[in-house]
């Protein structure tokens, strides 16, 4: 093994403590989480969309010039809504991800009966995404102030886990469980 993939350290301990603990205040607050990370996306939004235009205005008069322009003003616009009306973006944000939850399941469900050998986990992890896509849509808007917070939430809180069980080492195994300078060759 190299150096580099070893297992945990003191500071990945404290690093993954640290992310547990963040994420276990998030889970306790996840209103005001929610709040924070849609402000976050609409000021990045926002900043993408003036970037966007500034490239557009770089490249006046060539190819894309008017499509260019057109993407970076309507981000603009969409960073403004997302940053003057939080609500209705956190119950936009909040309908996309419930309609998601929603036709993975579906997928997950009509794939399951495609391939037999994994039917049960398919179904099961299609169930759990149907249902999880229902509640959020039936209960649309007491979702929407706390839905983003609770997955924001539990990433957090599973990537301090990870972190303290692998190790940030463990990232830089490469495919199959190999390190990188044990893949095969390619052929030249």
């Amino acid at each position: 093994m190299a150096h580099g993939t070893k297992g945990w350290s003191a500071v990945d301990l404290l690093l993954g403590g640290l992310l547990v603990v963040v994420g276990l205040v998030i889970l306790g607050h996840t209103a005001v989480a929610t709040a924070l990370s849609l402000l976050f996306v609409g000021w990045l939004i926002f900043a993408s969309g003036v970037v966007a235009i500034a490239v557009a205005l770089f490249s006046l008069g060539k190819d894309g010039f008017w499509t260019a322009l057109l993407g970076g003003g309507l981000m603009t616009v969409l960073g403004v809504v997302f940053l003057r009306h939080t609500a209705a973006a956190a119950v936009t944000v909040t309908l996309v991800a419930g309609s998601l939850f929603l036709v993975v399941g579906i997928a997950r469900v009509a794939a399951a009966f495609e391939y037999p050998e994994q039917r049960v986990p398919m179904i099961l992890g299609g169930g759990v995404s149907l249902v999880l896509g229902l509640i959020v849509l039936f209960n649309l808007f007491t979702a929407s102030y706390t839905l983003l917070g609770i997955l924001l939430g539990v990433q957090v809180l599973a990537e301090g886990i990870a972190i303290m069980i692998f190790g940030r080492g463990a990232r830089r195994v490469g495919a199959f469980g190999r390190e990188p300078d044990q893949m095969p060759a390619s052929p030249a």
